[in-house]
């Protein structure tokens, strides 16, 4: 039995895009990637992203990196957990990351 998509939830689901150089060189495959909700299925993320930029998603693969540490003073603790994905999207379709001004 499968889970019905909440389409109010959505948008919340895709925090940010991700701009590394690894990113920047995927751009030039159609590649997008993107900071995700942990909790976010590939279902949910492809839905997400064809009504938020309006193009058709052909594949997504998501990670979940290993959380680094971080160190205030003498309190020890670990940054958020997040989870990557890296959108392929169809032939002539794109989505402006940086729109020009």
């Amino acid at each position: 039995m499968t889970k019905a998509l909440d389409f109010r939830k959505l948008p919340d689901l895709i925090r940010r895009p991700i701009v590394t150089e690894k990113a920047t060189r995927l751009l030039e495959d159609n590649k997008y990637t993107f900071e995700v909700s942990p909790k976010a299925t590939k279902p949910e993320i492809k839905a997400a992203i064809e009504d938020l930029f309006d193009v058709s998603v052909i594949q997504i693969n998501t990670t979940n990196p290993p959380r680094k540490k971080r160190r205030v003073g003498r309190f020890a603790g670990h940054r958020s957990q997040y989870k990557r994905a890296v959108v392929t999207l169809a032939p002539g379709d794109s989505i402006t990351l940086f729109p020009e001004v």
